[in-house]
């Protein structure tokens, strides 16, 4: 490109050299520098103001940004694997431990009921990605509900799994003699013929003959009540109480080996075998009281004896005898 310039000079009619001093060639020099700076800073503000371009700042903005949605997609999964384990768990709370200790199941309306009234989400509304901060924040509080329902239904299946092992302990579950001790099963429960008027009464537990001095065991765990000759008939005998309304009776004891208020362990020596009171020769009657009423000991015996050797006490216990007392 040419650095010297001309032009046409109409009155003379011809071309003349361009001549440019050093001021003009000042005021060209900042003139395209302003101008340039001017549609600089325009096409700046406007690559600013579209996608095109971004900024490091909002580069990281954009990272952390991305970041987050991973990091809520991956809670949302572990909060859906949350509520299949839980769900798990409240079908078996329902469905086997809550029918084993006779309760009643939660409600599924209990169970999954949600927050109602105000908007509790106002403070996360507004923003970009809100209905994923809400609907996340909705699982979790759920989720914590639900958990904190099974939570309070477990310490309750405690509490009725420690009832229910203090109710088993309770029930008398082994035969007071010994089968090695017994002589023979002398008179099971029901009608039987009395020996001293030889009519036929209510014979309200079960007759075990054995030799005097024959250990005689607490059925189960329980306190003596009731260790005295003072009650007709019975002469020596013990009452124990075992809880929830069961109650046993050992008579025509020969002594003791407990007192009044002492409390007993199933299968400890609680006395012997005796003669003593309405009695025709040493035995042991034994009564299990429930609620007050005589049932039929013969059903309380799971604790200590074969399958056959309770066929063969049902067998015995069975036949229409003469009782000993």
């Amino acid at each position: 490109m040419f650095k010297t310039k001309y032009y046409y000079d109409q009155k003379t009619l011809s071309y003349r050299k361009v001549e440019i001093n050093r001021s003009t060639q000042f005021k060209n020099i900042l003139a395209f520098l302003l101008s340039s700076m001017f549609f600089g800073i325009i096409t700046l503000l406007v690559l600013l103001n579209t996608p095109l371009l971004n900024t490091p700042t909002e580069l990281t903005q954009a990272r952390e940004l991305s970041n987050f949605k991973l990091q809520f997609d991956l809670l949302n999964k572990k909060i859906s694997q949350l509520n299949i384990v839980l769900e798990n768990i409240e079908q078996r709370d329902n469905n086997i431990y809550r029918v084993l200790f006779e309760t009643n199941p939660i409600a599924n309306e209990v169970r999954i009921a949600g927050f109602g009234g105000i908007n509790r989400y106002a403070n996360l509304e507004g923003f970009e990605n809100s209905d994923l901060v809400i609907e996340t924040t909705k699982k979790i509080e759920i989720l914590t509900k639900q958990i904190v329902i099974q939570s309070k239904s477990l310490d309750e299946i405690e509490r009725l799994v420690s009832d229910k092992e203090k109710l088993l302990s309770s029930i008398p579950s082994i035969q007071p003699i010994k089968n090695n001790d017994l002589t023979r099963i002398a008179s099971g429960f029901g009608y039987r013929t009395d020996p001293f008027t030889k009519s036929r009464r209510m014979h309200s537990g079960m007759d075990f003959t054995a030799p005097r001095g024959t250990p005689v065991y607490a059925a189960s765990d329980g306190k003596v009540i009731r260790a005295d000759s003072r009650s007709s008939g019975y002469g020596k005998h013990i009452r124990i109480d075992h809880g929830f309304g069961y109650v046993t009776l050992y008579a025509h004891l020969d002594k003791y080996n407990v007192r009044r208020y002492q409390k007993v362990k199933k299968g400890d020596i609680i006395g012997f075998v005796g003669n003593t009171g309405r009695s025709q020769a040493p035995h042991l009657h034994y009564e299990v009281r429930k609620d007050k009423r005589q049932v039929n000991p013969i059903n309380f015996y799971y604790g200590n004896l074969t399958p056959d050797e309770f066929d063969e006490l049902l067998k015995i216990a069975n036949q229409e005898n003469q009782s000993l007392d």
